[in-house]
């Protein structure tokens, strides 16, 4: 059985603002101290979530609402400051595709790269091999480093690795766009095609037919915080009456 569970999850992260010359010269001359400016991003706040198999959880939100956050905590890419999380069953995330590649190996020695670093054996990912080859498209270019690729060559490449392993947990940020139309109709269908087989989806997405496509419920997000989960009918309906709702004036005080 897979699941994903998180209680009361909270991340932060400090940026730091480094002064400019001319801050650093008033600085001086004003004896003032701090050279560097920092800021805290409480990034998510208070997350509880809890699913299993056969859910597919789609994320909607505004640009900054922390959706790609949320599934970089779930993946382990930033662990929390606080609370607590569980996650039973091989996990796949489709997003920064790029990370594990060795730029001046070969497109056939990243497909074994990558795929080992997705969990596979040895032996699994070579039984995968020319069916991942022939999916990418790329033919002879897979004997060259993959530093020369373009960067639409380079997607093809870690999409076509990355949808050939057989997830429980698949982490969606979007679909990619990976090509041309015909290898785009394509990626498509084998995306399709994953997001059936798998055990529990976590898509964040803008679009909202693909939400109700793809997912039985739904999270909005609002500022690092879970404003609403429910149906994808229910959450969709709010947040798109919300978008549409004019922002409230403050009243001076007199």
């Amino acid at each position: 059985m897979s699941f994903i569970r998180m209680s009361q999850i909270n991340l932060k992260y400090q940026i730091h603002n480094d002064r400019s010359l001319k801050d650093l010269v008033i600085g001086m001359t004003k004896r003032r101290e701090p050279l560097v400016q920092s800021k805290v991003i409480h990034a998510l706040k208070n997350i509880d979530l809890d699913l299993k198999d056969g859910d597919r959880l789609g994320i909607v939100g505004h640009n900054g609402a922390g959706k790609s956050t949320f599934l970089k905590v779930i993946a382990g890419i930033y662990p929390p400051v606080s609370g607590s999380m569980k996650v039973e069953g091989r996990m796949a995330s489709l997003f920064e595709l790029a990370t594990g590649f060795e730029m001046e190996a070969s497109g056939w020695d990243n497909i074994r790269l990558r795929g080992l670093m997705l969990g596979e054996t040895p032996k699994q990912i070579s039984k995968k091999l020319n069916e991942i080859a022939e999916f990418s498209e790329l033919g002879d270019h897979l004997n060259i480093p993959v530093k020369y690729y373009s960067s639409g060559m380079f997607i093809r490449l870690a999409f076509s690795i990355s949808t050939a392993i057989e997830p429980d947990i698949l982490l969606l940020d979007e679909v990619i766009a990976a090509g041309d139309a015909k290898f785009l109709a394509k990626a498509q269908r084998r995306m399709n095609e994953l997001v059936d087989r798998v055990k529990i989806l976590v898509f964040v997405t803008h679009s909202m037919p693909s939400v109700f496509e793809f997912c039985n419920k739904c999270i909005w997000l609002e500022k690092g915080e879970i404003k609403m989960l429910g149906t994808p009918e229910e959450v969709v309906e709010r947040y798109l009456a919300s978008a549409a709702e004019p922002p409230v004036k403050e009243i001076p005080n007199d």
